[in-house]
């Protein structure tokens, strides 16, 4: 007898070797929530959209809402028929050649793994700033980076319904600091139209393109819920509800960040573009100075939970990976008792302090590698939702779901990516960010060239339709 689409779907979680049914709806939407890291876009991404679209900022961020709300309906699609670990890859998996599900699953690893160092390199950054406020003196970016990704890992290894529970709560109190100082300023000011911004005074075409290109990576890992597919209740049903949410909560909340923030730094008579702490600026315009330090903290914590997020994201696909053939046959194994992917979470956790360690060593600044990393992880998110967006409408024909509507969505998701990624490489950005491209391709290249030769030659690194488990 045939099985029907959903009973497939529900299917899946029992042979992933993940404990199933554990996460409940709200922390299952802790995961995407705590990939987007909500507090690090008011406090570092939104200065560097400023910078380039200046007035344009909110308009920026609309536009960005708009594209990724289409990744998250088209996304939401797949969720409501596929709970796995496996996220994008998996979806693709089901829908095009293999060759690129390969292409999906090494450029998703590789953005999970780059956006983990990105908000690392945060973490360093504001570490620094809140030991100099308390202490007046800073300690080793090196040990700081070995701290953030080594506790994150440990939390990772141990068990995922600590880490959302820890996530959520910590993405709550970080973002509730924020909204108080915004409502406070705006109570202390008056609610006014802002002339300068509706009206775009002295913004350029140009500047708002590129504006909107990096407040993308503010929702990169909106998706990341997908990844608890096998251990969500009732996944079919949260999942989907989680992208879509967390995609809309951040976008009105970024839209009305860039708004007040530019509106707030503009009274205080302070370039927004150049300030290194503009909600510390904020708070002491509402008359809350002692909320400064506390959202600086907040931040500091929310980078640590992103980290922790995308360690968690980033396992179970590689988990997911190894289980299909593509890396290690242990790499597909969880862990006898705590039922987390925990070789792959420490392979993870290694690759994550890399870069961040050694650019560290090497005296480049937390923000540094905050921008390089994060411009870094976007070609792989730009790569994985596109193909997403092209594989949905033959996952849905083949089980004669299309509409003309999913048609029409697809054909609008893919479009926005194509522009997305047109705009990472027109114009040539300065150095070293004229070079991410090439490492990207590098990489995907070498990663469809390990494909066609496991495939042409017969090599099977251990896919397992029934992976094991090891005490640890």
């Amino acid at each position: 007898m045939e099985q029907t689409l959903t009973s497939i779907a529900e299917a899946t979680p029992s042979t992933s070797g993940l404990r199933a049914d554990i996460l409940t709806p709200m922390e299952t939407l802790a995961q995407s929530i705590s990939t987007i890291a909500p507090t690090t876009t008011p406090t570092m991404t939104i200065p560097l959209v400023f910078a380039l679209a200046g007035n344009g900022t909110w308009l920026a961020y609309l536009i960005a809402t708009g594209a990724v709300i289409l990744m998250a309906l088209t996304i939401s699609r797949f969720a409501r028929y596929s709970a796995c670990s496996g996220s994008l890859y998996t979806y693709v998996t089901t829908s095009l050649p293999p060759v690129f599900s390969s292409i999906t699953a090494w450029a998703l690893l590789l953005a999970y793994i780059a956006t983990g160092a990105s908000v690392a390199g945060g973490f360093i950054n504001y570490a620094n700033v809140f030991l100099l406020f308390i202490f007046g003196r800073t300690t080793s970016t090196v040990l700081l980076a070995i701290l953030c990704v080594g506790i994150a890992t440990a939390i990772a290894y141990r068990d995922v319904q600590i880490s959302t529970r820890l996530m959520l709560w910590i993405e709550a109190a970080s973002v509730a600091l924020i909204a108080i100082v915004l409502i406070l300023l705006l109570w202390k000011n008056g609610f006014h139209y802002d002339h300068a911004q509706l009206h775009l005074h002295n913004v350029s075409a140009s500047g708002v393109r590129l504006g909107v290109v990096l407040a993308l990576f503010s929702f990169v890992g909106f998706e990341s819920a997908t990844t608890l597919g096998a251990e969500a209740t009732n996944p079919l049903r949260t999942i989907p509800r989680a992208v879509i949410q967390s995609a809309l909560f951040a976008g009105l909340f970024f839209i009305l960040c860039a708004y007040m923030e530019t509106l707030g730094m503009a009274t205080a008579h302070q370039d927004l573009g150049q300030n290194d702490a503009p909600l510390r600026v904020l708070a002491t315009l509402a008359g809350v100075d002692v909320l400064g330090p506390l959202i600086d903290f907040g931040a500091l914590v929310s980078m640590f939970a992103c980290t922790l997020a995308c360690i968690t994201a980033a396992a179970r696909v590689l988990l997911r990976m190894s289980q299909n053939g593509l890396t290690h046959q242990r790499l597909g194994s969880t862990h006898h008792k705590n039922a987390t992917p925990h070789f792959a979470i420490l392979v993870v956790g290694l690759l994550t302090l890399l870069p961040v360690a050694v650019l560290s060593a090497r005296n480049v600044s937390g923000s540094d590698i905050y921008g390089w990393m994060g411009s870094l992880a976007v070609y792989g998110f730009i790569t994985a939702y596109g193909l997403a967006a092209v594989a949905l409408p033959f996952f849905l024909q083949r089980n004669h779901h299309l509409t003309n509507t999913t048609l029409l969505l697809s054909i609008a998701a893919t479009l926005a990516m194509i522009l997305a990624l047109a705009g990472t490489l027109y114009p040539v950005p300065p150095s070293p960010y004229n070079w991410l491209p090439y490492v990207y391709l590098a990489y995907i290249l070498g990663g469809t060239a390990w494909f066609f030769f496991t495939t042409r030659t017969g090599t099977n690194l251990g896919a397992t339709s029934s992976p094991q488990s090891y005490r640890g």
